[in-house]
Formats: structure tokens, sequence, C-alpha cells
């Protein structure tokens, strides 16, 4: 069974899937790709996730992490929806992270909202690593882009890809749901102090989900803010 995607960005997806697929972490195939359209593979769903499978992507994504940019962003910009992905590549990681992510679109939001969040950004430095490795990330690394089959860990699907610090992609993986016990079993253990640096990172995600559905993600954004300490 194949799965045909068309819309503006189909064809960036096919290079994120390549890109995914060369690293050893299961993903759709890519069949076929033009301007527009997307052809690939299916994988199997509806399976429930045991401490094997959870390890087992781990794992994968240890993979996945382990291969690495010579800078931060990815050569093109990208989107969800009608929000834009900036992703014009930087050495720096605390001001990709603020100019590409939290306050690229600063203006469109409440006036509070947007005076919490500029102050928090100035104050990146302080809290996220300077250097990282550049690590090549899923980008939209919720749940729903994880899927389990009958045999476990089945592979991840709907990249927005970029290299930046790993843990963004683990943020998010813990934003809308809950991780595994045993992931880290698989990928091994996390740097220290990643739970402190997760509200940051869940930021932006939370911002897109307020721009593209509305204010009842405010209260979301809210409390990463006050978690960040902003």
């Amino acid at each position: 069974t194949l799965i045909a995607k068309s819309g503006p960005e189909a064809q960036a997806e096919a290079a994120m899937l390549r890109a995914i697929h060369a690293t050893g972490c299961p993903c759709p195939t890519v069949v076929a790709d033009a301007p527009g359209l997307l052809l690939m593979t299916e994988l199997p769903d509806g399976g429930i996730p045991s401490p094997q499978a959870w390890a087992a992507c781990g794992a994968a994504l240890a993979r996945l992490h382990a291969a690495q940019g010579d800078s931060y962003g990815w050569p093109a910009d990208h989107a969800f929806g009608p929000v834009p992905i900036y992703n014009q590549p930087m050495a720096d990681w605390p001001s990709f992270w603020a100019e590409r992510r939290l306050l690229a679109d600063v203006d469109t939001l409440p006036p509070d909202l947007a005076r919490r969040l500029e102050t928090l950004a100035a104050r990146l430095p302080d809290l996220l690593p300077a250097a990282p490795p550049a690590a090549l990330l899923h980008g939209d690394l919720w749940s729903g882009n994880v899927l389990w089959g009958p045999n476990g860990f089945a592979g991840v699907i709907d990249p927005a890809c970029y290299h930046g610090h790993a843990e963004v992609d683990l943020a998010m993986l813990a934003l809308f749901g809950r991780i595994g016990d045993s992931f880290f079993d698989g990928y091994g253990a996390p740097d220290p102090g990643m739970r402190k640096r997760r509200p940051l990172y869940q930021l932006w995600p939370a911002l897109v989900h307020l721009r593209l559905f509305g204010s009842g993600y405010a209260g979301l954004v809210d409390r990463l803010l006050s978690e960040a300490g902003a």
C-alpha cells in the first residue's frame, strides 16, 4: 500500500524523509516525488507500545540525532500550514532558537505574551547550551507522528526537519503525550538539566498551536512561560 500526499510542502517532505531514512531511523520510504506531490510507503499502525517498543523508539531517535549538520537550520524554510518555519542557518544555537523560533512572529501575539517572550528570549544565552551538536531533528515529533505496529515501533511520519539541539524532539514528544519509561534505555541517558530546558523548547510548538487554533492555547503558552521563568 502506498500513500500519496499533495501540497506545496510535499517535495520538501520527501527530502526530509530521505534524510531520516539515511540515518537508519524507520520512516516511510519515498517511492517518487515531484513538485506538489509525494508518493511513499505506508507504515503499520494501531499497535500498543510495549517497554521494548519504547526502547526501540529511543534507539532509532538516537541514530537520527547522531546525524549532524554544520550549522543550525535547514537549506530551505518550511511551514505548518499558514505558519512559516524559518530555517536560515545560524552558527549560534541560543540565537537560532530566539530569532528563528520564539520571536519569529512575535508581532502576531497578544502584547502581554509578546513582552514575556521577548524578555525570556534575551536570557536564552544563559539558559541554553551555546553549541550543542547540530542533530538532525524530526521537527514535529508529537505522539501522533510516532507509529506503533503489531511488532512494536514502526517509525516516524510527517517530519519538519532541521538541525538543532536533540532535546527539541524530546521536548515535543513529551508535550502532548508521555514518553515511555524505557525510552532512554534505547536512547541513552539524557543530559543534565534537560527537564529544566524542556519548557523553553515546548514553547515553540505551543506558539504554533496558538497561531493555528486560537486563544484556547494561550493558557498553555502562559504556563510554559511561567515554567521557563518568564
